[in-house]
């Protein structure tokens, strides 16, 4: 600002008080999806905003995170012991509070692109904020906003004796977003470009490396170093595990993979583990559920049942916790590299990431890749990669290693023998992963911090256009994605093929469009490529049951032309390119059993499947008893876990969590149930085996009336769910 760049300060009261002065009292705030906030600096501003009613804040962000509080009495008592242990120590957005609370001043407004699933789902003032933008074109779309100011945590090593900084967990719209705003400067605009130091986050390379002066001001000290914001993994349901299990199969060895985080992504996670470590029990499991009867051709054509010898590149907007368990298993392996005549030459099979053939200097010439007589920048690019050991020198148009001088003549039969002696023995800067932004438990962010500074190389960061696009680089990242699986959730499925992922058919946006859109065009675009939508294929229970494959739906994400596989519980649909009856016959085979019978006579009343087709005999047992069974006995051996990668939470959370949980889901579904159950709880003793469990609900002695009847309903939940 006013000419200055990369000013380390470590009062945020100054800092914010400098943006002020430059830019003015009309402030447009943009930061950075999920973990990467300036907390202290936007909490600063929005302190000031509450003083002083003439500056006006607007705060433009997406996927906030809040410690969980709940909405209930029940829900506060059960997560306050969970937010206190988990999330000590955390620094939460106050604006963002006080906005789901209603608290915000008439100068301050909260505008999102991307939230929680569900979190907002009945906020007024947060439905008519949100702002639908694709994660691809959220910088230009804050741009046209009028963003001002552009704030993000970033992280910080001393390397050689100097200080470098990395964008670490959020290069997605920060990349590009400040370039926009530095181009917005050159223009005689009045911007600002600020950084918080976090020193707990890692430290990230690839394109997350950028010099001090991107920033304006780098706020860094102690104080600036606070505890990151862990995401517990969620509990994986048996519904979620079958879903994952389905799409292990489609998983090419030697392929590319896509996958998000949540249940669902480590249900995925687990079943490309289990594929792996546990071959001969994976393919039995597959065997007994019927999935190879049912897609083995399918399987055959675009996945695979096999080990990973190949093993997989991770090409994902999110780089999550899942990613460190196939790293861990050895399956997240295949390096990809920044070169179009390496990969050409690793996918045709005649080079391997860790073995460089004597031929391979032939082989670049013959490509154009470096010239028969080799020329400087040529002997740059064989040394960068590795592909000429480490020491060689280039000078007056020969090879000097040591004392000895060779020849770059590759003409010459002599010198083409002679270089050989100064190949490389493996391919470096490879990447097993190209990340947009990351987020996990805090066993994740230790995992990446405890790496060594070589290792964590390999795990690479970039803007969210260059990971969800081919754009610009359609050659290179086309190879280095081969065989993609592009796997996304939706919430409900037409069975014509269209999917709702981000709004109900109200308009009631439930979180937000994020890449979804790039991931279908990427798998559309790429030739060997698949786009996986997973659906679950029922939500609620009791009378509240509906199935989350419908006839039609008001309100679409990906429409039917755009269809390709669908995944539920149940199983694989493949519509890609198919007439409307077939698609039809095959997201009615997937499709809750309860349900299929209505689905069926809708489409025949429509006239857009035969009246004499019938559902096979062999698709008509889609329930979750059926599941249940299915997965019992591997359960019994360990696998399909509720949480296959540990969890932040101790047992009793798990326990009393899923009691909760299903009491929730009783009241809804069956509330005379409920209410007999509490009745009857009335004119029962307190077990004794509930007492560890009404102490962490703080119900042991109840001081009034309303306690009691919550002690009542806890025991009874206990009891629901055949714990008591």
């Amino acid at each position: 600002m006013d000419g200055k760049t990369g000013q380390v300060y470590n009062d945020v009261k100054k800092s914010v008080d400098d943006v002020i002065n430059y830019v003015g009292k009309d402030i447009k705030l943009c930061i950075p999806l999920a973990l990467g906030k300036p907390n202290l600096f936007v909490n600063e501003f929005y302190r000031r905003a509450k003083e002083d009613k003439t500056l006006s804040f607007q705060l433009i962000l997406a996927l906030p995170l809040e410690k969980p509080r709940g909405h209930t009495e029940i829900e506060k008592r059960f997560l306050k012991g969970i937010s206190e242990r988990v999330f000590d120590g955390v620094v939460e957005l106050d604006c963002y509070r006080d906005f789901k609370d209603g608290k915000l001043p008439e100068n301050v407004e909260l505008f999102e692109f991307f939230n929680k699933a569900g979190a907002n789902l009945n906020h007024e003032i947060a439905q008519q904020n949100h702002i639908c933008s694709n994660y691809t074109h959220t910088a230009r779309d804050a741009l046209n906003f009028g963003v001002n100011v552009y704030g993000q945590m970033v992280s910080t090593r001393v390397v050689d004796g100097k200080r470098i900084y990395s964008m670490a967990c959020n290069t997605d719209t920060s990349i590009y977003g400040i370039h926009l705003l530095k181009k917005e400067r050159e223009k005689g605009r009045k911007v600002a470009v600020v950084a918080e130091v976090n020193e707990n986050l890692p430290f990230m390379y690839g394109d997350a490396l950028v010099p001090q002066d991107t920033w304006d001001i780098l706020l860094q000290g102690e104080q600036f170093n606070y505890k990151l914001f862990g995401a517990p993994h969620d509990a994986v349901s048996a519904a979620d595990h079958m879903i994952g299990i389905n799409v292990s199969t489609l998983l090419r060895d030697g392929g590319t993979i896509q996958v998000g985080i949540g249940a669902l992504g480590d249900a995925i996670v687990a079943g490309l583990q289990m594929r792996h470590d546990h071959n001969d029990i994976y393919n039995e499991m597959l065997e007994n559920a019927g999935i190879k009867k049912r897609y083995g051709n399918l399987i055959s054509k675009w996945g695979g049942t096999d080990v990973f010898k190949h093993g997989l590149y991770g090409s994902s907007e999110m780089f999550v916790a899942a990613f460190m368990h196939l790293y861990k298993s050895k399956i997240l392996k295949r390096k990809v590299f920044e070169s179009i005549p390496l990969m050409k030459l690793i996918n045709n099979g005649e080079l391997d990431a860790d073995n460089i053939p004597s031929d391979i200097i032939d082989k670049l010439v013959q490509l154009k890749a470096v010239h028969s007589k080799i020329e400087e920048d040529d002997f740059n690019f064989l040394t960068e990669f590795g592909i000429l050991k480490s020491g060689l020198k280039f000078q007056n148009g020969t090879i000097i290693d040591g004392g000895a001088s060779f020849s770059v003549d590759m003409n010459d039969i002599n010198a083409k023998t002679e270089i050989r002696k100064l190949l490389g023995k493996e391919l470096l800067n490879g990447q097993v992963i190209l990340g947009a932004f990351f987020l996990g438990p805090q066993s994740f962010y230790k995992w990446l911090n405890d790496m060594s500074e070589e290792e964590r190389k390999v795990f690479g960061m970039s803007g969210v256009d260059k990971v969800n696009q081919l754009y610009g680089g359609e050659e290179l990242r086309a190879l280095q994605r081969k065989d993609g699986r592009f796997i996304n959730t939706g919430m409900t499925a037409t069975v014509l093929g269209a999917i709702a992922s981000d709004q109900l058919q109200d308009g009631r946006v439930v979180s937000g469009i994020g890449g979804q859109y790039n991931f279908v065009a990427m798998a559309h675009a790429l030739p060997d490529a698949r786009l996986i939508m997973m659906i679950k294929s029922i939500k609620g229970s009791g009378k509240t049951l509906k199935s989350n494959i419908v006839f039609s739906y008001g309100h679409c994400s990906v429409p039917r032309h755009l269809r390709d596989i669908i995944i539920t519980e149940y199983g694989i649909a493949d519509v890609r390119g198919r007439p409307d009856k077939e698609v039809i016959a095959e997201l009615i085979n997937i499709a809750d059993s309860r349900f299929q019978n209505e689905l069926l006579d809708q489409a025949k009343k429509a006239k857009k499947i035969p009246v004499n087709y019938e559902i096979p005999e062999e698709y008509r047992n889609n329930t979750p008893e059926k599941i249940a069974s299915t997965l019992k006995p591997y359960q019994e051996k360990g696998f399909f876990q509720p949480f296959p990668f540990g969890t932040d939470l101790n047992m009793e959370d798990i326990i009393l969590g899923s009691s909760l949980k299903g009491l929730k889901a009783l009241s809804a579904g069956d509330p005379g149930r409920m209410i007999r159950g509490v009745i009857a709880e009335m004119f029962r003793p307190v077990p004794k085996a509930a007492a560890s469990y009404l102490e962490r609900m703080e119900l042991t002695r109840p001081k009034s009336g309303r306690e009691k009847i919550l002690r009542k309903l806890i025991v009874f939940a206990l009891r629901n769910n055949n714990r008591l």
